[in-house]
């Protein structure tokens, strides 16, 4: 099997995994400390951006690598059909 789209760009992807890690426990922080309410959306909404541009970053490289691969090699059906499937369930 082949290496995912995203290995050249595990370093960072895992970095900005870990430090969505820290806001959500930030949240939970912020949530025992009673904080106010429209300063925990705020923060809600910074961890669901950073979620975003996670994303993005996968799907870009799943684009950039496995669907060009499979066009390359006339098997792209399937990878285009997956990949719009995954773009349904993100915005779903």
């Amino acid at each position: 099997m082949a290496a995912p789209g995203y290995s050249a760009d595990r370093a960072s992807l895992q970095a900005r995994l870990a430090r969505i890690e820290g806001q959500v426990r930030g949240l939970q922080r912020m949530l025992d400390e009673d904080r106010y309410c429209i300063d925990v959306l705020t923060q809600v909404t910074a961890v669901k951006a950073a979620l975003d541009k996670v994303a993005l970053a996968l799907l870009d490289d799943h684009v950039s690598h496995c669907v060009v691969d499979s066009v390359r090699e006339g098997t792209h059906a399937e990878k285009i059909r997956e990949l719009t499937d995954a773009i349904g369930r993100y915005l779903g």
